[in-house]
């Protein structure tokens, strides 16, 4: 018997990266924001103009994705469907150089379940081989053959196109 094969984005459906921004834009310009001022937004748009280019470039310094949050229930239920599923982390790392160390020791710390062989450090992950990928930006899922399903966060709130979840119980709900 086949097993289903699902694929999970890192930043925004497992470690809360927002939680990063919140912090380093705190310390630099004594300020944060809510997460309504984020809806339909990412952290650089929703700032003063002039903050713009410091947001943008947090993710490329280093330790950025070193020690981030986990999300809610994200371990429990991926330890449980890589029981009955074929799973796999797949993170545009590529887009973040600095980022590799980091999200691979995180990975490490916070699911040691999932083998190495199952981490996929990519850019475009239309490459993906997955029946279904779990992402929160939506053009992931343009040219990727398998369902897509959205990871509800701030930035996508606008978002029709694809299956959202709101959260990893309904993760569960989907593929336990």
């Amino acid at each position: 018997m086949t097993k289903t094969r699902i694929a999970v984005d890192m930043d925004e459906v497992i470690a809360d990266s927002i939680a990063r921004f919140h912090e380093w834009y705190g310390l630099d310009f004594q300020l944060r924001l809510s997460l309504d001022q984020l809806r339909g937004k990412h952290f650089h748009q929703a700032v003063a103009a002039e903050h713009q280019a410091a947001l943008q470039e947090y993710p490329n310094r280093p330790g950025f994705f070193k020690d981030l949050p986990l999300i809610a229930d994200s371990q429990r239920v991926l330890r449980e469907i890589s029981q009955r599923h074929e799973l796999f982390i797949a993170t545009a790392a590529m887009e973040f150089p600095n980022s590799f160390l980091d999200k691979y020791e995180w990975l490490q710390q916070h699911f040691s379940f999932i083998p190495w062989r199952n981490i996929v450090f990519c850019g475009d992950k239309s490459i993906l081989n997955a029946d279904y990928l779990i992402d929160d930006n939506a053009f992931n899922f343009d040219h990727f053959r398998g369902e897509g399903i959205l990871f509800d966060a701030p930035h996508n709130a606008a978002e029709t196109r694809y299956r959202r979840v709101r959260s990893w119980q309904e993760v569960a709900d989907l593929f336990l």
